[in-house]
């Protein structure tokens, strides 16, 4: 089944997103990366949705650390549009179970991208230093904040995209936590937003 194209992208990038779409379906039927029912819309669901993330970066990007990879949402679609737009970039890839590690790195792999994959907790690994990190669908925004504390550089940006009840995590998360926060809506689900984070410190 074939994916539609980017239209602002290379036809060898749109390339590599139709081989990570072919494994995902391949390796879902063996491993729980996606749910099968969302494997229905792929395209929307999860790589325009990936898309969205990687667009709210700061256009120079030194090192893209996604936590929590799973299926590689954020991390491996940021990681094929970095081989085309910022080629020098470094992407990590921290996931704790090892049949989703082997995914990670075959997908990197099949699809001509450079990263890491660290197989292992986010509480354990080593602090990163992050130009720019993501995590989607891994944990509430308190808690995730507590990732970023460890694992962001302290110019760095976090990425969460989160659902209708953003706004009640940002306001939680704030008896902990002081950040700064712009909010952009997300483009594939009027009541989500991305949350665009930097500055995080313990209140």
């Amino acid at each position: 089944m074939s994916v539609p194209a980017l239209p602002d992208v290379s036809r060898e990038t749109n390339e590599k997103f139709q081989i990570y779409a072919d494994l995902l379906r391949k390796w879902t039927a063996k491993i729980n990366l996606v749910s099968k029912e969302s494997l229905e819309n792929l395209w929307e669901r999860h790589i325009v949705d990936s898309v969205q993330v990687y667009r709210q970066v700061p256009k120079e990007i030194d090192h893209w650390v996604d936590l929590g990879s799973g299926g590689g949402f954020p991390g491996v679609v940021a990681a094929i549009l970095l081989a085309e737009a910022q080629p020098l970039a470094r992407v990590t890839l921290v996931e704790s179970d090892q049949r989703k590690c082997a995914f990670l790195r075959t997908a990197l792999r099949e699809t001509g991208c450079h990263g890491e994959v660290i197989a292992s907790r986010i509480e354990t690994t080593p602090p990163l230093q992050a130009s720019v990190l993501s995590a989607r669908a891994l944990a509430d925004l308190s808690t995730l904040l507590g990732y970023a504390e460890r694992h962001m550089h302290a110019t760095g940006i976090a990425l969460f995209p989160k659902g209708a009840k953003w706004q009640q995590e940002v306001n939680e998360s704030q008896s902990k936590w002081q950040f700064a926060l712009e909010v952009a809506k997300s483009a594939t689900d009027p009541a989500a937003a991305i949350l665009k984070i930097s500055g995080v410190t313990r209140v």
